[in-house]
């Protein structure tokens, strides 16, 4: 192949991996070739294992069936997150009360959160609680650390299940960050874990706003557990403009999509 074909291939992918499937008389008038060339390279991408033919087109592969230890989490697409973290951070208000779900998202948060007055900072994840009290016993942060209670899990660094859903019970919140494992259309927001989006699904209860983040490598991406539907959210916070096709589903229920620049 021709190294315009590869180009045409990896635009393919790139649409795929933003959208979540792609159609291809659409992907025949943007790469201005026939239907024909089109299918050629739907079919030899499918034999790369890097997507899948349907009707009309082809959609993701999900590849990973578990989620990554925190240790490999924490290096992928990390300056597309410290983006990201940057901008929720700045969404925070002096004296709120917030909740931080565990990623390696919402720790690039803790930063500029350091810096605010009185806040109150609920958590799960051992990473980032020792991220606070490092800030706290210098003297930077004025506010308060809650650590969620509940079963830990070892490999990622956090506190989740019942005990921990539980314990939410018994606060309120003004914002809820929510980070999203995979993030679609019709799907929302999806986690690895059922455990996990429990947890987080206490988390959107308790809030007045739930603000989700998500860089690009979510976006079209569905996992096994459901956290909620995109209606149910507020706000979605991501290093990218939404797909084209998504516009009408937010305006429908008036979410409002920043990208973190």
């Amino acid at each position: 192949m021709s190294l315009a074909g590869e180009e045409r291939k990896q635009i393919i992918l790139n649409m795929i991996q933003l959208q979540g499937k792609v159609r291809s008389p659409e992907l025949a008038a943007k790469l201005e070739v026939s239907s024909e060339t089109i299918r050629r390279y739907l079919e030899e991408l499918e034999l790369e294992n890097k997507l899948k033919r349907v009707y009309g087109g082809a959609v993701k592969i999900n590849v990973e069936r578990e989620e990554p230890v925190y240790v490999q989490r924490e290096v992928l697409q990390a300056a597309e997150k410290r983006l990201i973290g940057s901008a929720a951070a700045a969404l925070v208000q002096d004296k709120e009360v917030i909740i931080l779900d565990d990623g390696t998202t919402t720790l690039q948060m803790i930063d500029m959160l350091a810096l605010k007055s009185q806040l109150t900072i609920l958590v799960t994840s051992m990473y980032t609680l020792n991220s606070l009290i490092a800030y706290k016993n210098r003297g930077v942060f004025d506010g308060e650390i809650v650590l969620l209670g509940g079963r830990v899990n070892p490999k990622h660094y956090r506190t989740s299940g019942s005990l921990a859903v539980h314990f939410m019970s018994y606060f309120h919140v003004d914002k809820a960050f929510v980070v999203a494992d995979g993030l679609q259309i019709d799907g929302g927001v999806t986690s690895y874990e059922d455990e996990r989006a429990m947890l987080s699904r206490a988390f959107m209860k308790q809030a007045k706003q739930t603000i989700v983040l998500a860089d690009h490598t979510k976006l079209g991406t569905n996992h096994y557990c459901k956290i909620a539907g995109l209606e149910e959210i507020d706000m979605i916070i991501s290093d990218v403009a939404p797909p084209r096709e998504w516009k009408d589903k937010l305006d429908e229920n008036d979410i409002h999509w920043i990208v973190a620049e």
